[in-house]
This record gives C-alpha cells, sequence and structure tokens, in this order.
C-alpha cells in the first residue's frame, strides 16, 4: 500500500489539453514545467504519449518512427540559412496582428532592432517575435497560422 501513496498524481486534465494541443497544431511535442513538476507530451508516428520525470505504473512502449518521415524533414532544415531568426519556442506563428490586418513586415522592408516581425501564440499566450538587429527582412520563412518548432527557422533580416 506505501507504493499508492508515493505515487505522482498526474494532471490528467492538463495532459489531455496538450494533447489536443499537439493534434490540433500538428506539432510533436510540447513540454510544460510547474516548479519541480514537469510534463512533457510528445507525438510520434499518428500517436500521444505522455512522459513525467516519476516512473508510471501504465506505460506503453514507444511507437517505432518510419524512416521516411525523419528523412523528409531534413533536407527542410538543411536548406534554412545560417543566419535566420529562430523560433525560441513550440506554437503557431501568426504574422499580422489580426486577421485581415496587414502583416507586421514585409520582405523588403527596413526595420529597427526590436521591431515585432511576427507573434507565437503558445498556450494561449502571444509572444512577440522581435528583430534581433536593425536591418531589411531578406526573407519570411513561415506562412501565417502555421505550427512552428523551437529552434525552426522564421525569418532572416540583413
Amino acid at each position: 500500500m506505501s507504493d499508492d501513496n508515493n505515487e505522482m498524481r498526474v494532471d490528467t486534465a492538463l495532459v489531455r489539453e496538450l494533447a489536443e494541443l499537439l493534434a490540433a497544431n500538428e506539432l510533436t511535442e510540447i513540454e510544460v514545467e510547474d516548479g519541480s513538476r514537469k510534463i512533457k507530451v510528445k507525438r510520434e508516428a499518428g500517436q500521444v504519449m505522455a512522459y513525467a520525470p516519476a516512473p508510471m505504473h501504465h506505460s506503453a512502449p514507444p511507437p517505432s518512427a518510419p524512416a521516411a518521415a525523419s528523412g523528409e524533414a531534413e533536407p527542410a532544415a538543411a536548406a534554412a540559412p545560417v543566419d535566420a531568426l529562430k523560433s525560441p519556442m513550440v506554437g503557431t506563428v501568426y504574422l499580422a496582428p489580426e486577421p485581415g490586418a496587414a502583416p507586421f513586415v514585409a520582405v523588403g522592408q527596413q526595420v529597427a532592432e526590436g521591431a515585432t516581425l511576427m507573434v507565437i501564440e503558445a498556450m494561449k499566450v502571444i509572444n512577440p517575435i522581435t528583430a534581433p538587429k536593425a536591418g531589411t527582412v531578406q526573407q519570411i520563412l513561415v506562412s501565417n497560422a502555421q505550427p512552428v518548432e523551437f529552434d525552426q527557422p522564421l525569418a532572416v533580416i540583413q
């Protein structure tokens, strides 16, 4: 009986919400940290799996990912410019402040350091993505309402 008292309490509603967010935005992974608790939800090959730092009594073996799926993502990442501004988080990118509005910036536009280039919505929070330096927007590498991954190239400013 002592094992039941030491069992980690998992907020199943939060895990379910994170899994739905993964599926809705076609993301592969979300991690939430609250003090010493950390929940990581990862989707592989069409399945959603939840990971926690403490061992759980009910676990399923991870599915094997098809080799073709991993091979398709690598050429796109290799084609990204080295000096591209990269996403600091997983979420959904928006190029305009609201639907129907003009985009924050356009290719060829001069921007000042700190100017908002786009926003990323993550967990219902809007996070501005700002220009790391003054320059000209050379490329915008994402489209409006596109799901983005951590470290994904977003734009090139020179």
